[in-house]
């Protein structure tokens, strides 16, 4: 759900997939096997290719300093294929818990140990098959910064993400169109607008914590 109002863009969530290796850190001799899954969420200042709602495509990349102050004001699971339903992998709130989230050059690096569960077994022996590759976020964006070149070609920098929500491990890029609508936020003769306020939808936010832990 987007609502627009005086050129602000109101994002109910965003999710972004990164497509980078996980690991399975190895197990120390004389141990049992390590269900130890390390990767990146999030990569900065990578180019990667969205949509928005009317289907045009759009540059967008993360700033180095967008999750500046996040993970400590953030319950943060880990999740499989952005489902609830499914299980909870890890848990980080406000920086603290089974969820290790930190932040480094390249980007949001995330670790966890999998739980001893149905679902735990199944993602370690999928990521160790290579079945399950790469990693996905769901966030509210804060501010971001829209520029766009004379042949019409439009960038979007995210600067300041306001909550991020979990960090799923999926199978697939989730390659949906994005809440942002172009034509609120980018002004056609400006080439340098200033960053515009995409305000969280905060009743969209509790309605789901609500359904999700009662």
């Amino acid at each position: 759900m987007t609502e627009k109002k005086e050129g602000v863009v109101e994002v109910a969530i965003e999710r972004r997939y990164v497509n980078i290796p996980l690991e399975v850190r190895a197990a120390e001799d004389g141990k049992e096997e390590s269900r130890t899954i390390r990767g990146y969420a999030a990569v900065f200042n990578t180019d990667n290719s969205q949509l928005d709602q009317e289907g045009r495509g759009f540059t967008e990349r993360l700033d180095p300093h967008c999750f500046d102050g996040v993970i400590d004001k953030s319950d943060v699971c880990a999740l499989y294929e952005h489902d609830y339903r499914n299980g909870i992998l890890a848990r980080s709130t406000n920086g603290k818990g089974t969820l290790k989230l930190s932040i480094d050059k390249k980007g949001l690096l995330c670790e966890f140990d999998l739980p001893n569960t149905t679902l735990g077994d199944n993602v370690l022996e999928s990521v160790k098959r290579g079945d399950l590759r790469g990693m996905s976020i769901g966030f509210w964006t804060k501010a971001d910064e829209w520029s766009h070149d004379e042949d019409g070609n439009y960038t979007r920098v995210i600067k300041e993400v306001e909550q991020l929500f979990d960090v799923s491990l999926v199978a697939m890029p989730a390659y949906d169109k994005t809440s942002v609508d172009l034509r609120s936020v980018v002004i056609a003769n400006d080439p340098k607008p200033e960053p515009k306020k995409a305000g969280a939808c905060k009743e969209y936010y509790m309605r789901k914590r609500d359904e999700i832990f009662g």
